[in-house]
């Protein structure tokens, strides 16, 4: 969008996401997802339009991922794709393919998962549970050069 966020609620939303990202540091996803809805309270309609969208549904939904409401942190993180920047977004796709695998929705689970091997390379498996890459090694065809 072309148009800026007031100085005031741009700086706000990022103390709560800062804030948000503190407590899912510790592992209190619950408040963590709190403070992040009251960041995403703040844009102004039509919500979709906004970058900070984005960020804050992709913090939600990582948080409800890691705190394994698999459902909740799927729903989350397809409405985020639909705002700015979120397509191609390698870790978006990745905490999006890990929801649709844990939730059994395979073939999605693969695109999405796909998605994020070739947007980020196999680094960006490195610190998830390896059984999200040795899925999608069923699904895809290995690179040139190998895995």
């Amino acid at each position: 969008m072309l148009e800026s966020l007031p100085n005031e609620t741009y700086n706000e939303l990022r103390r709560l996401c800062e804030s948000g990202d503190q407590l899912a540091a510790e592992g209190r996803y619950a408040d963590a997802i709190d403070t992040y809805w009251s960041a995403f309270e703040l844009l102004p309609p039509p919500v979709e339009v906004w970058e900070a969208a984005t960020w804050i549904l992709t913090a939600i939904g990582d948080a409800n991922f890691l705190g394994g409401d698999y459902e909740a942190a799927g729903d989350n993180l397809s409405v985020a794709m639909r705002c700015p920047d979120a397509v191609g977004n390698p870790f978006l796709h990745l905490r999006l393919g890990q929801c649709q695998l844990e939730l059994g929705n395979l073939d999605r689970a693969a695109d999405e998962l796909a998605r994020a091997y070739l947007g980020g390379g196999g680094e960006i498996f490195e610190s998830e549970d390896g059984k999200y890459l040795t899925f999608l090694k069923t699904r895809l065809a290995p690179p040139v050069g190998g895995w």
